[in-house]
């Protein structure tokens, strides 16, 4: 267990380290999947056919594709791409994306293609009775947004949103193609250096088995509250 020693004889600061930047790559994709999810959440539920198409394909292709795949096509593809508007300026040097903007953003998007479905079958899952009921009474637009259907529709979506968390938590070990050092990408680099691969395997399993715990407690713990009077 020297090996997973803090200090200069062992890994485990840096371990520790690479727990925190999975974490931090975890928080941000999410944030922006769930921000990247609501235009498309109302373009599904849009009367627009060509709305509709849009979001449809987004999904469908981000959903359908595999997400090592999308992470390839975003790193390479982006460099590709501003070094090639970058030489129409007359700059002929090469341009590198930062790893953890990359990750994140690429994390992002396929957080945010399960979250459009998740989304959307959370707002289609209120009933409508409570729609017409509230404007029955005389609550309409921004009062109906705010007072009825958002809460409704997180109250409905959380289980599904805490899924998605974990699957974007857990494609972050796919980032390490990157270059960006989370926890698959630390894992091999001590692997490499000392011999021991089985050893830091089994940390960083238990390293991803603590986040995942840990978030599952706090979804619960959201579900509960939001769910009282409910059954």
């Amino acid at each position: 267990m020297e090996l997973l020693s803090f200090g200069d004889t062992g890994w485990g600061d840096e371990m520790l380290r690479a727990c925190i930047m999975t974490f931090a790559v975890s928080v941000c994709a999410m944030s922006f999947g769930i921000i990247l999810a609501i235009p498309f959440v109302i373009m599904k539920l849009s009367n627009s056919f060509i709305l509709k198409l849009i979001a449809n394909f987004f999904t469908t292709v981000v959903r359908g594709v595999p997400e090592l795949l999308i992470i390839y096509l975003f790193f390479f593809g982006s460099s590709a791409a501003i070094m090639f508007i970058a030489r129409i300026f007359g700059y002929n040097g090469y341009i590198e994306i930062n790893a953890f903007i990359v990750g994140a953003f690429c994390v992002g998007i396929i957080a945010a293609a399960y979250s459009t479905e998740v989304l959307r079958g959370a707002v289609l899952a209120i009933p409508k009775g409570q729609i017409e009921a509230s404007k029955s009474f005389g609550i309409k637009g921004k009062r109906l947004l705010f007072g009825i259907m958002i809460p409704q529709t997180l109250r409905i979506a959380l289980p599904g949103i805490g899924n998605v968390w974990q699957l974007a938590l857990k494609d972050t070990s796919l980032i390490s193609v990157t270059g960006l050092v989370e926890i698959m990408r630390q894992t091999h680099i001590s692997s490499g250096v000392t011999r021991q691969p089985f050893l830091f395997l089994i940390t960083a399993a238990i390293l991803y088995l603590t986040l995942t715990t840990f978030s599952n407690k706090i979804f619960i713990f959201a579900e509960n509250k939001y769910s009282k009077g409910y059954v």
